[in-house]
């Protein structure tokens, strides 16, 4: 898959000349890398997309692909790179059977006029077993409830083979387990090299899925980083008005971080500061010793946080204990960080200045 880079400079938009919904945004994503838009409603998540597409037009800035401006590429060129799902609705207005809404994403490969070949019918049933929805290909989109049409919306996509993909509510219309199939498939796509951006209404599918989020407030203030920094119990509160608390929970061979929403938040008293200086001990334990070069990196880089360290093998695994003193937030960042290496969990147990020790 051929690298791509999506940029967004200095950029700003509203509806209104007094009325700003994105101010002086700066992000970049990267092949490889998953990023998730947050926000409460109208906030405009939505409206960022189609700025970011070119639908919409920045007031001021620009949205780069790899450099060159997106209202200057040829759109066939772009749509051949770019895939972009809207937001389905139930009964959709085309009268297609899926297999032939899904094999209209080989246009950009095959031709506008040309017929698809067995290879292109080949590869929508294989995207078609991987999201779950071969029963589906013969039903018409003017059947299908909102789910199953935001289903064969994804595979359709999913069947330009984009080097970008991009996603408004992706998740909207969908039971627990489509919800699933869905994360798990873009999840699949950025580690197989893929840049994509989805646009969420669940923060905890940002936090467990997302290495970048961009959270956007209403009034046109927006905060893009690293999840594990964007994505705070004082952002929560902030954004969404709730007051939430942020935990890490463990299954087998796993470990999970999860908001927890606990009351509607009058911005009187703050959720717990995620700057909060603590002492922490970050244990790790992995069994290819070839991923030590990766982890000693990732501490080298938080070097400064830094307190002592112990190493030790036990067996064919390697576990290694570090203290550091820093912020709550820097702390999550670099555990969240080792959790996404292959083959490497991480945990952190932290001793705030004041209240309990937690994990």
């Amino acid at each position: 898959m051929a690298a791509v880079k999506l940029t967004v400079e200095n950029a700003s938009f509203g509806y209104k000349p007094d009325a700003p919904v994105i101010k002086n945004l700066n992000l970049s994503v990267e092949s490889g890398t998953l990023a998730a838009v947050l926000g409460p409603n109208g906030a405009g998540k939505t409206t960022f997309l189609r700025c970011l597409m070119g639908f919409l037009r920045w007031d001021a800035g620009r949205t780069l692909l790899d450099g060159e401006d997106i209202l200057g590429i040829p759109e066939r060129k772009l749509r051949s790179r770019i895939s972009y799902v809207p937001q389905a609705r139930g009964g959709g207005t085309v009268s297609l059977p899926a297999e032939d809404m899904i094999l209209l994403g080989r246009t950009g490969k095959i031709g506008l006029f040309s017929t698809p070949g067995e290879d292109d019918r080949r590869i929508v049933r294989q995207i078609a077993g991987q999201m779950g929805i071969e029963h589906l290909l013969s039903k018409r989109c003017t059947e299908m409830s909102g789910g199953e049409l935001q289903m064969v919306l994804i595979a359709r996509a999913l069947a330009a083979e984009p080097e970008l993909l991009i996603l408004d509510e992706p998740e909207s219309n969908l039971d627990f387990r489509n919800q699933l199939v869905v994360l798990e498939t873009l999840t699949r796509l950025s580690k197989e090299g893929m840049a994509v951006i989805f646009n969420t209404h669940y923060p905890d599918h940002a936090l467990t899925r997302a290495a970048e989020s961009l959270l956007l407030f209403r009034g046109g203030e927006t905060v893009w980083g690293p999840t594990a920094e964007v994505v705070t119990e004082e952002n929560i509160g902030r954004a969404f008005g709730v007051e939430a608390v942020i935990r890490e929970f463990e299954t087998p061979g796993s470990v999970y971080r999860s908001i927890l929403p606990l009351r509607l938040w009058d911005g009187g008293s703050a959720p717990r500061n995620e700057d909060e200086r603590v002492l922490a001990v970050v244990s790790v334990i992995f069994r290819d010793y070839e991923k030590a070069g990766e982890i000693n990196a990732l501490f080298h880089e938080f070097r400064s946080d830094v307190q002592g360290r112990m190493g030790m093998p036990s067996g064919d695994l390697h576990v290694i204990n570090v203290i550091l003193s820093g912020s709550a937030a820097r702390i999550m960042t670099l555990t969240d960080r080792l959790n996404r290496l292959g083959g490497v969990r991480a945990k952190a147990t932290v001793a705030p200045e004041e209240g309990e020790i937690r994990w």
